[in-house]
């Protein structure tokens, strides 16, 4: 099962220069908490920004280079990261903005971080057809304890036909 995972702003933008542009504790918690113990699946700019594999998941870089990354995986497609594991396993995909653009088309789940405030940045969340997901839960905060704007948790589950 193939799984997205993001926070985006509410003008769509999900980083600048290869970095965060918020710092929400109960986000970064709740993406451990969903995370540890699953694949994270992700661009090599998505890792160079982390700086280091994520401890307790196997951690699956997709880039065009021959590279190698000490305590990564390294494949060339979304594709061959997605064929490392079975299909009944939940892969988490964790970015950047072309990974989830593939992923957005195969993805079973979309866990959803909306950041109740807009951002200049340079990279984006790619359009999605919200026709074919259902909301399945969200759990909405006035702030964090130490952010200052409003923010959601939503799960949203593809459609079947």
């Amino acid at each position: 099962m193939i799984s997205i995972i993001v926070a985006v702003a509410e003008n769509g933008v999900i980083g600048d220069k290869n970095d965060l542009l918020w710092h929400i504790s109960e986000d970064l918690k709740h993406f451990k908490a969903l995370t540890t113990g699953h694949p994270v699946i992700m661009g090599r700019k998505t890792y160079d920004s982390l700086g280091r594999p994520l401890p307790n998941r196997r951690n699956v870089v997709i880039t065009r280079q021959n590279l190698d990354i000490e305590g990564c995986e390294v494949v060339h497609s979304l594709e061959e990261a997605v064929g490392l594991f079975p299909s009944d396993e939940e892969v988490f995909v964790i970015g950047g903005a072309q990974i989830y653009r593939q992923a957005l088309d195969i993805a079973d789940r979309f866990y959803l971080t909306r950041v109740m405030h807009a951002y200049e940045g340079d990279t984006s969340f790619p359009e999605w057809d919200t026709e074919k997901w259902v909301l399945e839960s969200s759990e909405s905060f006035p702030s964090g304890a130490k952010y200052p704007y409003p923010f959601a948790f939503e799960l949203y589950s593809r459609k079947t036909n």
